[in-house]
């Protein structure tokens, strides 16, 4: 239900880290989609890439046909993102839109529903998606059918966050999902029973919720997520400008030391020692894949505040981090949930080539082999037959995908075999470019793609359009100028 695989599949479209256990749908697009883009964001998404693939497409539409001509083993899709659309239009300024440029996001908007997308996502944690207020989500929410958000807050302000929530959902007359749904930081570890009862009391109600979960205690995201949205605007080179300035750098730094519940501080809530550097685009800086922000700064003799804001202006990327910020308890909990399907939020890398160069999260490669070995099987959490229920027709329902999901007659041969006694993950955060095994077969659209263990390297995967869909993938196209 989240996946980052936009980049992975334009380098090695056989998605080995998501096939060899089953995966046989990438949804993409949380907050930020492939499309539509502006010639000056199409620079920016080649500029931040760590693989380096031209953008050779406008839409979301485009986007997705680019993958399936290219050849991708799993089917894809994408939600379309609300920060992508505010950006099209307003580039990455902090302000509210005019009620023209707000007419234009929704046109947007209802293109991309009408080329397929299965909604509007938002990840309101990050720049410049962190600008847009309430009546704006509620807005670009109403053509989408159905509003999936990474929370404002997932921690000291998680409650409110949860508010806007609902409050989206319920205004905009849509259907809603909370992306891996999560409680970060110790202190705020207790509000998740809240969260819980709040969710199914607006279910009886009649609200069509859900979430989305991954089987680790870590999530993962840039440095961005460690500084304050202020210092962002303007887009990446701006901000990483603004950490050249050395009173602009006291002021940030002092920030992240702050509690606050004016922005989501994951530099805070997690803590210098409880951050793990993955991904580096600076060939210089790799040394320091895998060690914390707390043991480079140890290393250089600096705090690790201004060691992040020198890293970001280093590497000229946001820099990939894990961050431990999540309480095993709570997450058996969301596990045990009915309405709780689940993800990876990652790419879907394959374990050679240049993937190798950088670290990863461990989701990539065993989020879904965990949850079938280790809570499924050895810790009974989940019996097996509502797992594979959330696996497969729960999300397809959700997103309300034609003849997918179940193993029906007349549905596409989406089909995984697998062994529930020997299914395993093996990545861990220190080697975390490791298969998973247990997964013996997987067909998608009837062709096999994994047999016997092994990728066949056929390329069956197809563009799964949401209920939208004008029929014509062309259609209503909104294309730059």
């Amino acid at each position: 239900m989240l996946s980052w695989a936009t980049e992975s599949l334009l380098e090695d479209g056989r998605a080995q880290s998501d096939i060899r256990q089953g995966v046989t749908l990438e949804v993409m697009g949380e907050g930020f989609s492939m499309g539509p883009l502006t010639e000056a964001m199409k620079e920016e998404v080649e500029a931040q890439s760590l693989l380096g693939h031209p953008v050779e497409w406008t839409t979301l539409g485009e986007y997705l046909e680019h993958l399936e001509t290219r050849g991708v083993s799993p089917n894809v899709a994408s939600f379309v993102g609300s920060a992508t659309v505010r950006e099209h239009e307003l580039g990455a300024a902090n302000r509210a839109p005019t009620e023209a440029e707000l007419g234009r996001m929704q046109q947007l908007v209802e293109h991309a529903m009408r080329e397929g997308a299965v909604g509007l996502a938002a990840a309101l944690i990050y720049a410049p998606a962190f600008y847009a207020q309430t009546d704006e989500l509620i807005a670009l929410a109403r053509p989408a059918g159905l509003y999936i958000t990474h929370l404002r807050s997932e921690g000291d302000a998680l409650l409110e966050a949860l508010d806007e929530f609902l409050a989206i959902v319920r205004s905009a007359g849509v259907r809603g999902e909370i992306y891996h749904l999560k409680v970060a930081g110790r202190a705020n570890w207790h509000k998740l029973e809240e969260v819980i009862a709040r969710v199914e009391a607006e279910q009886r109600t009649g609200l069509e919720l859900t979430a989305d979960v991954y089987t680790y205690t870590a999530g993962a995201t840039g440095l961005d997520g460690a500084m304050p949205p202020w210092v962002q605007e303007g887009g990446f080179e701006a901000w990483r400008s603004r950490l050249r300035d050395p009173d602009l750098r006291a002021r940030v730094a002092a920030e992240m030391h702050a509690r606050t519940d004016r922005w989501e501080n994951m530099f805070e809530l997690a803590g210098a020692e409880n951050m793990k550097l993955l991904a580096f685009k600076n060939e210089q800086l790799r040394p320091l894949t895998g060690k914390t922000l707390a043991e480079v700064a140890a290393q250089r003799g600096t705090t690790p505040a201004e060691a992040a804001m020198d890293l970001v202006v280093e590497d000229g990327t946001r820099v990939g981090v894990a961050y431990f910020t999540i309480s095993e308890d709570n997450l058996r909990r969301e596990l045990a949930l009915p309405w709780v399907s689940f993800c990876s939020d990652s790419d879907a890398p394959s374990a050679g080539g240049r993937f190798l160069q950088w670290s990863n999260h461990p989701r990539a490669y065993g989020s879904f082999a965990r949850l079938l070995g280790r809570y499924v099987r050895d810790e009974k959490i989940v019996p097996l037959e509502e797992a594979i229920r959330r696996l497969t027709s729960l999300p397809a329902n959700t997103l309300r995908l034609s003849r997918r999901g179940l193993v029906e007659r007349g549905y596409f041969a989406d089909v995984v075999v697998f062994d529930p006694d020997t299914i395993q993950d093996h990545a861990t955060y220190d080697e975390p470019h490791q298969y998973a095994t247990g997964v013996m077969h997987v067909a998608v659209n009837g062709e096999l793609v994994l047999r016997d263990g092994e990728h066949t390297g056929a390329t069956p995967g197809r563009v799964v359009r949401g209920p939208l869909w004008s029929g014509d993938a062309s259609a209503g196209v909104a294309r730059e100028g």
